[in-house]
């Protein structure tokens, strides 16, 4: 019987996120910016292919306001 792994998305704690965006200009497939510069995120599971992606985005946030949550 195989595994079966819980997807993961991208989520953003909106208290601490403070408009920067570089989490757009590392993942622009998966994050789009409102009129203020603040984090729209892809409700769709992060794609295998940009799980690097998402995790260094993720990682570079300057406020860590990004996120990988593993969800149902």
């Amino acid at each position: 019987m195989k595994a079966t792994r819980k997807p993961t998305h991208l989520r953003v704690d909106p208290i601490g996120c403070r408009a920067h965006g570089l989490c757009q200009e590392l993942l622009p497939e998966l994050v789009s910016l409102d009129e203020w510069g603040y984090p729209l995120l892809a409700e769709k599971a992060i794609p295998r292919d940009l799980m690097a992606h998402a995790r260094r985005a993720a990682a570079a946030c300057p406020t860590l306001a990004l996120r990988l949550r593993k969800e149902d």
